[in-house]
């Protein structure tokens, strides 16, 4: 043991005396912070965060609503995603935080729970915002963390009544959340329209018709048209039609993918088959099923890094599988790229499984339901990595979600 008057302590004490009179101390306080760095500090949190924000002190809660602070929120190139899950109630909003793996409940938005709303299907998301359709038909545009929302000018009534295929939202590049399309497509195959609504002018654009382009068509069907279903007996002997009948969740299953300057979009038929619209050139075509036509199974599309992708369920040989599979533009053929391992796909065998599926980055979020059994599974495309998520419990009760949307949580974004 040293004692005080030992040449180490006072050599000790010196040094210490020395370091306060140079300045300088080992003390960092948060309020000698100026007001831009704060924000640029608090920007890079977790938006998870930003609900706590108003409750550390004063300072910080006024940062929290400055238009700098959304600002410097508005720099970070990118975050982690959330999934904005869909329940039969279609009355709150509960969305799985990706990076922290966990569930969040948030606050539903007012405009939605007004009586005209409260039945408001999300049917598209983009960047910070989800898209809502209401049961007039009308278009509601929310950032489901800040809970503002946007109700859409109404289409023409005459298309409120004609079949919709599409409904997508492509954001604007990177530091402009202010801006979006919302692009639908509708009609009957073969003649197919789009209409796109620009947030920047806030009106909907004039309608432009598809023509079908022979040339890129890859489909085996000799006439693109959806009126003829085929019907047949499955193995346990039910009556099985080729015409899908969706959740209404995902009715409009459909993705927007932009590559070389064009856009295109495409969307499940209602006989399964994948059909590409070009808005750019104005055309569309039809891809090559991925399984003949008396097979049964469940389908749905996905956006994964600028690609579409499609997600297919089905059994074969008294064994379920999952698989994920890319369309080859050069090949002309479609390629898997990622599958369940069959210890985890088996178990929904004969269980008339339905697939709803939503893509984020290099992951893929899988809703499989039936009327037995219901679970949600993160895949990450680049390790092949496949993990069920942990169920969901409000007020004791576990939560059956019937499909999913992916948004990022941007605070910046509005409506």
């Amino acid at each position: 043991m040293e004692h005080n008057n030992s040449p180490a302590f006072k050599m000790n004490r010196k040094r210490k005396s020395q370091e306060q009179d140079d300045g300088f101390s080992n003390t960092f306080y948060m309020d000698e912070v100026n007001e831009d760095l704060l924000e640029r500090v608090l920007s890079r949190l977790p938006t998870s965060t930003f609900f706590r924000l108003t409750s550390v002190c004063k300072r910080w809660k006024s940062v929290a609503s400055s238009p700098s602070f959304k600002l410097a929120c508005s720099q970070i190139p990118s975050r982690d995603p959330w999934f904005f899950m869909v329940d039969p109630l279609l009355n709150r909003s509960i969305v799985f935080d990706s990076a922290e793996r966990s569930w969040k409940k948030l606050n539903h938005p007012p405009l939605l729970q007004t009586k005209s709303n409260c039945n408001s299907m999300p049917v598209s998301a983009s960047g910070g915002l989800i898209c809502f359709r209401n049961s007039q038909g009308n278009f509601i545009v929310s950032n489901p963390v800040t809970g503002v929302c946007n109700e859409h000018p109404p289409l023409d009534p005459s298309l409120q009544n004609l079949t919709f295929h599409a409904i997508v939202m492509s954001s604007s590049p990177k530091y402009d959340q202010s801006s979006y399309r919302l692009v639908v497509v509708f009609g009957e195959l073969p003649n197919l329209s789009f209409r796109v609504y620009n947030s920047c002018t806030a009106c909907w654009e004039e309608e432009t018709a598809l023509r079908k382009n022979f040339e890129d068509d890859d489909s085996t069907e000799s006439d693109s048209t959806d009126d003829n279903a085929v019907y047949f007996l499955s193995r346990a002997g039910n009556v099985v039609a080729t015409n899908m009948q969706r959740s209404p969740s995902k009715q409009y299953s459909s993705v927007i993918t932009s590559k070389k300057g064009e856009e295109t979009v495409y969307f499940l038929s209602s006989s399964g088959s994948v059909v590409a619209c070009n808005l750019t050139t104005k055309c569309f075509s039809e891809y090559p099923r991925l399984l003949p036509v008396f097979f049964e199974y469940s389908i749905d599309l996905v956006e994964c890094g600028g690609r579409m992708l499609v997600v297919l369920l089905s059994e074969f040989f008294e064994s379920t599988n999952l698989r994920v599979w890319c369309y080859d533009e050069e090949a002309r053929s479609w390629q898997q790229i990622a599958a369940m391992p069959p210890a985890m796909s088996h178990e929904w065998y004969g269980k008339s499984v339905d697939i709803n599926c939503v893509g984020a980055g290099n992951q893929i979020l899988i809703c499989l339901s039936s009327a037995e059994i219901s679970s949600c599974v993160l895949c990450d495309l680049t390790a092949n990595d496949w993990i069920e998520l942990p169920k969901c419990f409000v007020d004791g009760e576990s939560i059956k979600f019937l499909s999913a949307f992916s948004f990022e949580p941007r605070i910046e974004a509005s409506v």
